[in-house]
């Protein structure tokens, strides 16, 4: 197999693997507990990884807290919206 025709695959290999985000962003309303208890709601996380997500939205801006296909994400997504969350599919 040629270098050109290998490194080909290995893009489109890449594109079919490339999995969708949940980026929540900070904002000056929510509560951490508020933000911590939707996460656990919306995205399946433990009690530890949705306060360690809260935390890192509060003092990055941003942090992607869910990741997977877009089928799996958008109603996800659409449960942190509907809590007065800001979150966007990336």
């Amino acid at each position: 197999m040629t270098k050109e025709k290998y490194s080909e695959e290995l893009l489109v290999e890449e594109e079919v693997l490339k999995e969708n985000e949940i980026v929540l962003f900070n904002d000056e309303v929510n509560t951490f507990d508020h933000v911590i208890d939707t996460l656990i709601y919306a995205c399946d996380h433990m009690p530890e990884q949705a306060e360690q997500c809260a935390l890192l939205v509060h003092y990055k801006g941003k942090c992607t807290v869910k990741t997977g296909s877009y089928e799996d994400l958008e109603p996800r997504c659409s449960k942190l919206l509907q809590a007065g969350l800001s979150a966007e599919i990336v």
